[in-house]
């Protein structure tokens, strides 16, 4: 209801409710109604009052033991979730998507159609430093320098990290990394044995405690290492899926109280990575290596290109 109340009613256009997306955050999105069984009536409502129970589920999100068990915000976590190359759900590389409307962002200006393209990866990054918190006062260890390991350090940077350092096995990537602005790079090993050394070798890079590992990589060494370089009361975020089972020396983390937290893609990410593009806080543009047009030869080429790595870090189609 308007003031006095006058209606804002959309007539009979597309049906809009006042949806609970997470603590004390309310959002007016679109709400599909069911379809009608045989006893039901459709009712429009003319007026509608806040009960005391409303409000505290818009604090706390339960109302003595009724609990919201899936806030609507973290939409990342429903099972029926339809996310782009997941089947059943196909992919996006074609002249033409379905999408929902109510979940496509306009491109700023200054903004090009590879960079924007670039918001999914940058996204993972996003969403890792928000669930660690990331700021002005933390430092950060990225265990991996591929794509997912080096938007999540640029990710970093714009939160405000004051110092990165980058480990991976491959000088090129680690070349990459200190371009795109780590403050240092440390190669390692695939050798379990040489964590202890390594470990030494990161804090020596870092120069102070590390605060949050984000391990990029998701393999047993490097969260084996991730944990045991992080500093008590730290936290440690698993952001790849290398492995589906892992053998980590999770008692002695507990034992110093450091936090491991885990992240599914990502949610409501879209509109602060284009405004980091928009901003400059973000530069994505060198993380681009090859490009390739939408042929048969092209998509089989750029996919033989990716998955050979070298020095192919984010390949793209033009279309």
């Amino acid at each position: 209801m308007g003031k006095g109340g006058v209606s804002r009613d959309n007539g009979d256009g597309e049906n809009m409710a006042a949806w609970l997306v997470g603590v004390n955050t309310l959002k007016i999105q679109p709400f599909t109604l069911p379809p009608l069984g045989p006893h039901d009536v459709r009712v429009r409502m003319k007026a509608v009052g806040i009960c005391g129970s409303d409000v505290h589920y818009l604090k706390t999100l339960r109302c003595a033991h009724f609990v919201v068990e899936r806030a609507y915000g973290r939409y990342n976590l429903c099972p029926d979730m339809k996310f782009f190359a997941t089947p059943p759900v196909h992919g996006s590389l074609a002249n033409q998507v379905v999408h929902p409307a109510d979940l496509c962002f306009k491109l700023p200006d200054n903004v090009s159609l590879e960079e924007g393209a670039m918001c999914e990866p940058l996204s993972v990054g996003v969403h890792a430093c928000r669930r660690a918190n990331v700021g002005s006062e933390t430092n950060i260890l990225v265990m991996g320098a591929g794509p997912i390991g080096l938007v999540t350090m640029l990710a970093a940077r714009a939160f405000g990290a004051p110092r990165i350092v980058i480990v991976d096995v491959d000088d090129h990537r680690l070349s990459v990394a200190k371009d795109l602005g780590a403050d240092d790079i440390v190669k390692v090993s695939t050798d379990e044995k040489d964590i202890p050394e390594e470990v030494a070798l990161i804090q020596k890079a870092m120069g102070t405690e590390i605060d949050v590992s984000f391990d990029c990589a998701g393999f047993d060494k490097t969260m084996s290492t991730a944990l045991n370089a992080t500093r008590s009361g730290g936290k440690v975020c698993l952001v790849g899926m290398g492995h589906n089972h892992m053998t980590v020396p999770l008692t002695p983390a507990a034992a110093r109280e450091v936090d491991v937290i885990g992240i599914f893609r990502y949610k409501n990410t879209w509109p602060l990575c284009l405004e980091f593009l928009r901003s400059g806080k973000v530069d994505v543009k060198p993380l681009i290596t090859h490009r390739f047009e939408f042929s048969q030869k092209g998509v089989e080429d750029a996919f033989e290109t990716s998955a050979r790595g070298g020095n192919a870090i984010k390949v793209m189609f033009n279309l």
